[in-house]
């Protein structure tokens, strides 16, 4: 399975811990991240992330940030694309089941390592419900 992965500043550690964790299960892992602690503009590294899952060159994005916010923000923009902003494991799932996302955005000031590592296995282990889901995901592009 192919990764994206994008981070800023606010999120390279939780980044190196996350790639480790993907790479040892064996998962390809394009870093469009930076390596570090510098402050930089996170759309700079949204921008790839989502455009590989738009257009389908990979399976699955995480992007980190500070507040998650932004990245998802930016993210969203992309009609193929499904971020989800995530602090809790449950919440991870529900993305997952209900929505679909195909993007993991993890708030880097308000969990801690182990939670955004706990995300990202749920993230990745966890499948879409359809169903009742599907009609709403179906609504969710507006973009032509």
């Amino acid at each position: 399975m192919k990764i994206a992965i994008g981070n800023d500043h606010a999120g390279t550690f939780y980044k190196f811990s996350i790639l480790k964790y993907l790479e040892d299960q064996g998962f390809e892992v394009t870093n469009y991240g930076t390596d570090s602690s510098d402050s930089v503009d996170y759309p700079d590294f949204v921008h790839p992330v989502a455009d590989d899952v738009d257009k389908d060159r990979v399976e699955y994005g995480i992007l980190i940030c500070g507040s998650g916010n932004g990245v998802a923000m930016t993210a969203n923009k992309y009609k193929n694309v499904r971020a989800g902003l995530c602090w809790t494991k449950e919440l991870t799932e529900l993305t997952r089941q209900h929505n679909d996302a195909n993007i993991l955005c993890i708030p880097a000031r308000f969990t801690s390592e182990h939670q955004a590592l706990d995300m990202v296995k749920t993230f990745l282990n966890t499948n879409f419900e359809g169903g009742r889901h599907l009609q709403r995901v179906d609504k969710i592009p507006m973009c032509k």
